[in-house]
């Protein structure tokens, strides 16, 4: 997938314009935010369990190398082949290769953001080789040519009216309105995908270290058809989603579902451990499995390294009233919301995503429901860090902040500066008491209007029993 993160503030502009896609962004309140608070009480020791989780990605993380090698050996000896992979062109490469010697011309895929990372679709077919999105929501996009805008509900911007005209045009087939029918319309559609296949491409939720197995957590059950019924099957995943043990990975699966779907558990957890044998019904006669790096190991003992804890839940960008109100397109790549603002400037360079670490208000809502406890406000002020370290702001910006750092270390020429300010501020709020317009802030009253200032400072307002 493309990384148009540079054009960040003209696609704020367009989707805060886009009527459709605000209506359809509403749902995730109740879907998801509603639908997470209803069932995370369900874990009496919530905070404990999330210190736990946090641990459990820890332990991985600073001994990261040792992990690796461990799932290497135990999936090696069930049979599987393990790939490295430096790059998303790397893991390409290495699927178009299986494909070639297993003879491979069609192909059914799950639901996998680290393929939408790599591109990897519009590599097979390059190749060859016909894929077909076998998840609803990816399916539909596939129809669209659109990529996902959500890691859990990749099409969360559409609404049933335009997903029914999408069937319609493609299908061939009299328009239907009732979800139901939607969906049984798209099974009958995909079911010879998944019985035709030969090869069929997943990701992996989870990497479990002790027995050399992949775990993925699905609702509709095409992860168990793709990575069963097909002769070759290829799991592609990050290198960080290593799991020392199943035990350690229950204590994960008790977060992820309420976090991701507000679900107290998914339809479907599958493990999946080397090929078939004699006495199995169903799974891969060749079963590989692809690490992909492409940039997470060199965060690795660095001050960002909490970020590699992610379970990739989504919770982060349902609760952030950024993303609640842009979507995900906006953010131009594969992983949106705040997580996808630290993800994408660290994978695809600060430089190509400047204005990512800025799409916050750092209300800290993100740190708040994160599973795992990373502190994405914090690693968020990191970037904003480096980016002036770097000189990456414009001069006003750079001369504004710099002027604020001077006033805060001189507090009698701040206070003097504050009572001026808030006395001119009440003067231009006017009758209306209302700031439609601030010199040298237009991108905080372009959108708004602030509520005037009653005049006088806090420490004012203290002094005269304002406190009371």
């Amino acid at each position: 997938m493309q990384n148009t993160s540079i054009n960040f503030k003209r696609q704020v502009t367009i989707k805060l314009a886009d009527v459709k896609l605000q209506g359809a962004l509403s749902r995730l309140q109740t879907r998801f935010v509603e639908g997470r608070a209803a069932v995370i009480g369900e874990i009496n020791d919530l905070q404990e369990t999330r210190t736990a989780a946090a641990a459990i990605r820890d332990r991985v993380l600073n001994d990261l190398e040792y992990w690796l090698l461990h799932f290497e050996q135990q999936a090696t000896a069930r049979g599987a082949i393990v790939h490295w992979a430096e790059t998303g062109a790397d893991v390409n490469r290495i699927v178009a290769e299986i494909a070639a010697r297993h003879g491979v011309r069609t192909a059914a895929k799950s639901k996998s953001m680290v393929s939408e990372e790599c591109g990897l679709n519009d590599a097979l077919e390059l190749a060859g080789v016909e894929v077909m999105e076998t998840d609803l929501g990816e399916y539909i996009l596939q129809l669209a040519h659109e990529a996902p805008s959500h890691i859990v509900a990749p099409v969360v911007h559409k609404n049933m009216e335009e997903i029914a005209d999408l069937f319609a045009e493609k299908h061939q087939l009299p328009r239907k309105t009732d979800i139901a029918e939607l969906c049984r319309e798209a099974r009958e559609v995909l079911r010879p995908a998944f019985l035709n296949a030969d090869m069929g491409i997943s990701g992996g939720n989870f990497l479990l270290a002790e027995t050399g197995s992949v775990l993925i957590v699905t609702n509709e059950g095409n992860g168990r058809l793709v990575t069963t019924l097909p002769r070759v099957h290829v799991a592609i995943t990050g290198i960080e989603k290593i799991v020392p043990t199943l035990e350690d990975v229950t204590t994960l699966l008790r977060l992820l579902p309420r976090s991701a779907t507000g679900q107290s558990i998914t339809n479907y957890v599958s493990v999946l451990t080397g090929n078939k044998d004699s006495a199995d019904h169903d799974g891969p006669e060749h079963f590989h499995i692809i690490l992909l790096d492409n940039g997470r190991s060199s965060l690795l003992g660095s001050e960002m390294q909490e970020m590699l804890r992610c379970i990739r839940c989504g919770a982060c960008m349902n609760h952030c009233p950024v993303y609640q109100n842009i979507g995900g397109h906006a953010y131009g790549w594969v992983y949106p919301g705040p997580m996808g603002s630290i993800l994408t400037p660290l994978l695809g360079g600060l430089e190509n995503a400047p204005d990512l670490p800025n799409a916050s208000t750092l209300c800290g809502a993100c740190a708040v429901v994160c599973p795992v406890k990373i502190p994405l406000p914090d690693l968020l002020r990191k970037l904003r860090e480096k980016q002036m370290e770097r000189g990456m702001k414009s001069r006003q910006e750079t001369f504004m902040l710099k002027a604020w750092a001077w006033l805060a270390l001189h507090p009698a020429i701040y206070a003097i500066a504050t009572k001026i300010g808030v006395r001119l501020m009440r003067i231009l709020g006017g009758k209306e008491k209302l700031l439609h317009h601030l010199p040298g802030a237009r991108g905080w009253t372009d959108g708004r209007d602030f509520p005037a200032p009653a005049g006088m400072t806090f420490r004012e307002l203290y002094k005269r029993g304002g406190h009371k």
